[in-house]
């Protein structure tokens, strides 16, 4: 994995929801006399009841018994238990959580015993139990109103195609916002309300990966090393040194992270939003950041300072489930990475040609064996391995409104040139890629 060293990163960051069966018996009404007719109607009754009793042998009887409709109703509501996933159109009439009148989706709404409330929804819906310990749901989105940047719509369409590429390719739900969900908890703050929306909303996911709409995958082809996390609830990409000694509010970065769908989760993002602007200390959270991290220049309390304030000031309490990852791109500076792209595809196009097995052709449902494959040639490569997410921190694409050290050319450029290079792993197995991360042109990919 490429060691993701912070001196490449230290840069201002800009801060960033049952049936029964009756059978009614016939009524048949006879004239009776002592007429040849009424003869004939006796040999007919008689008649037809020689064929209805042989009759009786064949067709099921229904009866009254209110058993029988009961598992006709039980089979016929039963989840389905084949190979073929989860059931969607499954939900059954038993009460859960849902039906509790004081369960709320709002942040202030406090949730409690969500670890049993979620246990007893999947015991209900058996068919979501299988990979439940591995299920990710991606949650993203960007502002509700037109981007003020007249490049600004068109860059969140790729950005957020470059997820559902990433999704599909892995097999993860996707949910896209762009709906404030809380009037007063704007910019970085915006996401919070959504993630524990989200949580409620997907009881069947034990992850909620929350991407920010100016992040991408670079990497398509890896996959989270969850078996590292089992014993976390929070992965959030930075330097421990940088945090806990330097005390330095860029020691992390807070526009991805990965949280466990469990009650830790709602209690920490319950304290972790309560220093947001919807509350009435938001000011005095800013200067309380402000004092305790040195190197924050803005007055304001904002998400990624207020979740190094809580690892470091309370680290007893929440430390001990937050790993900080470092070891890989979780999320990368981008203009430590984008001036990298030819020579790391120059390197794959030199591993490809050395391993057949790597260029041969493939439908894109079995594209992870691939992927499997090609991370044992690259586990050593270094700065020539794919960065895993290339984050453009400070370009803000939708406003324009970019941090000034950086121009509107080099964010924009540096864009299109690294949704290129994640687009070439998408476009391989339909057949082409763009020849150049300059342009959006594309050509058939050449034969080998």
């Amino acid at each position: 994995m490429v060691s993701s060293d912070r001196s490449n990163h230290n840069v201002p960051t800009m801060p960033k929801s049952s049936t029964q069966f009756h059978r009614n018996k016939p009524s048949l009404s006879f004239s009776l006399s002592l007429s040849d007719g009424c003869l004939f109607l006796g040999g007919a009754f008689s008649a037809l009841l020689i064929v209805w009793g042989f009759s009786s042998f064949t067709t099921p009887i229904l009866t009254d018994n209110p058993n029988l409709g009961s598992v006709t109703t039980k089979i016929t509501d039963a989840p389905a238990t084949s190979s073929s996933g989860p059931d969607l159109r499954f939900d059954p009439p038993d009460r859960t959580f849902y039906d509790d009148p004081e369960m709320g989706y709002t942040i202030e709404k406090k949730v409690r015993n969500w670890d049993k409330k979620r246990q007893e929804w999947l015991k209900h819906h058996p068919s979501f139990a299988a990979g439940a310990k591995e299920r990710i749901m991606m949650v993203t989105g960007s502002q509700p109103k037109p981007c003020e940047n007249p490049i600004g719509d068109h860059l969140l369409l790729r950005l957020f195609k470059n997820k559902v590429d990433y999704c599909r390719r892995h097999g993860y739900d996707i949910y896209y916002n762009n709906a404030l969900l809380h009037p007063k908890m704007f910019d970085c703050w915006a996401k919070y309300p959504l993630v524990k929306a989200a949580m409620l909303a997907h009881p069947e996911a034990e992850w909620i990966y929350w991407v920010d709409s100016d992040a991408l995958f670079t990497d398509m082809d890896f996959k989270l090393p969850l078996e590292r996390y089992k014993d976390h609830n929070l992965v959030v990409h930075g330097w421990p040194h940088a945090i806990y000694e330097e005390r330095s509010w860029t020691g992390l970065n807070a526009g991805v992270f990965l949280i466990r769908n469990c009650q830790w989760s709602l209690d920490f993002m319950e304290v972790w939003a309560s220093m947001g602007p919807q509350t009435p200390n938001y000011k005095k959270w800013g200067q309380t950041l402000q004092s305790t991290f040195k190197d924050k220049v803005s007055p304001d309390s904002d998400d990624q300072t207020a979740l190094a304030y809580l690892m470091v000031i309370e680290k007893d309490k929440w430390g001990d489930r937050i790993y900080v990852e470092s070891e890989y791109f979780f999320e990368g500076y981008w203009k430590v990475i984008v001036p990298t792209f030819e020579n790391v595809s120059k390197r794959y196009d030199e591993m490809e040609r050395e391993a057949r097995e790597l260029r041969r052709k493939h439908a894109e449902k079995v594209s992870e064996k691939y992927g499997e494959l090609r991370e044992e040639f690259v586990r050593d490569a270094g700065r020539l391995k794919r960065p895993f997410i290339t984050h453009f921190v400070g370009c803000r694409p939708c406003n324009g409104d970019h941090n000034p050290i950086y121009s509107a050319d080099a964010c924009q450029n540096g864009m299109l040139r690294a949704l290129n290079f994640a687009d070439n792993q998408v476009l391989r197995p339909y057949g082409f890629m763009h020849p150049d991360l300059g342009d959006n042109g594309v050509t058939p990919v050449p034969s080998h």
